[in-house]
Formats: structure tokens, C-alpha cells, sequence
């Protein structure tokens, strides 16, 4: 099979995957009567979103091997029923299953996708005692850019550095990285193994 043969089953299974997760979720009430498999594309979007809220536009056509149009197009068909919602996140236009999460967890949901503020959170929710040395020193990146991520999560309400840092509604956040640990990293993917014994903070 030629090159592009490759990428065409690729892009087939790939959507053949995401689709199935899609077709048996409970938004998934989109699905059109056509012979075109552009309901199929949308039940891949939906099977994506439901495993990868948050995602934003380019990560998600990049991961379902889709085209920049053919994504749009799919994408302004969901959202024009009311099946997936956009939330600005800074440059970002994050997506997400409408009506399943509160704005807090679209928000917390925004931070994760991004590595330094996850890696801050997910440190934090497992010690929350850290310090920013020590925050800088487990992510490998300077102290000022823990300074200027601490900032930023302040201002959306997930941290407070009233007294060090200390995630917001931990409880919360630490059930959004065990349920989506598999879209993150290694190290979330880490702490979710961990959160049994993780879920004992004072509110």
C-alpha cells in the first residue's frame, strides 16, 4: 500500500475508534441519516471530546488525522446542536460535551492541558506543602515561571498563595486528573494511582 493508502487507513481506524466511544455517549444525539460518513466523523469528534475535554481546535483535528475545513465543518455542525460548547482559554478556543461540566472544571480542565500549570497542580495535589523552589526544581523550570504560572492560576481561582500554594477545590481537581488521567501524562497518570490515598484534604 502507497503512502497515502498508509495515512488513509490510519486516519480510518483512528476515527473508527473514537467513533465507537462517540456513538455510545450520551450527547452522541447528533448522528445524521446520511451515506456520506460524515456521521460517523462527528460520533469520532464526540468519542474524542468525551475522553479529551479540554482539547482545543488544532489538537483535536491533528489527533483525529482530520482536515483544518473538514473540522470546522464538523465542528460548527455540533455546536450549532448543542452537542459541544467552546470555552476561551486565553489564545485558546477549548472544547468540551455541552452541559457536562461547571465552568470551575472547564476552567481546571484548561490548566491541565497545559504542562506547567498541570505539572504545578498535580505536584501540589500530591504534596501540598510544596514550595516553589520545589515546584521549579520537580517540573525543571525556572522559579520565576512557577512565579508567573502561581499568578495566572490564582487569577482563575485555582490556587491560593495566601499561605504558599494551595490548590482550590482539590477534591475537585484531583477527580478531573483520575478521570482523564490517560489524556494528560506519565506523571498524572501517576498521581491517579496515588489518589486513594489522596483524598483526605481539609476544605
Amino acid at each position: 500500500m502507497g503512502e497515502r493508502g498508509e495515512v488513509d487507513e490510519q486516519k480510518r481506524a483512528t476515527l473508527r475508534r473514537f467513533a465507537a466511544v462517540g456513538a455510545a455517549s450520551p450527547f452522541a444525539r447528533f448522528t445524521d441519516d446520511d451515506s456520506t460518513g460524515e456521521s460517523d466523523v462527528r460520533d469520532a469528534i464526540a468519542g474524542y471530546l468525551a475522553a479529551t475535554p479540554g482539547a482545543h481546535f488544532s489538537k483535536l483535528r491533528d489527533d483525529l488525522k482530520l482536515g483544518t475545513g473538514e473540522t470546522q465543518h464538523h465542528l460548527r455542525r455540533l455546536v450549532d446542536g448543542d452537542v459541544v460548547e467552546v470555552h476561551r482559554d486565553g489564545d485558546y478556543k477549548r472544547l468540551y460535551p455541552a452541559g457536562q461540566f461547571s465552568e470551575f472544571q472547564k476552567t481546571a480542565l484548561g490548566y491541565l492541558r497545559r504542562d506547567t500549570p498541570r505539572g504545578m497542580l498535580v505536584e501540589l495535589l500530591r504534596d501540598p506543602t510544596a514550595t516553589g523552589s520545589a515546584l521549579a526544581d520537580a517540573l525543571g523550570v525556572s522559579r520565576p515561571t512557577v512565579s508567573k504560572y502561581a499568578k495566572e492560576l490564582e487569577g482563575a481561582g485555582l490556587l491560593s498563595r495566601e499561605d504558599g500554594y494551595q490548590v482550590e477545590r482539590p477534591e475537585t481537581v484531583l477527580l478531573l486528573v483520575v478521570r482523564y488521567a490517560d489524556s494528560f501524562d506519565a506523571n498524572a497518570a501517576r498521581l491517579a494511582g496515588q489518589a486513594d490515598q489522596l483524598v483526605t484534604f481539609d476544605r
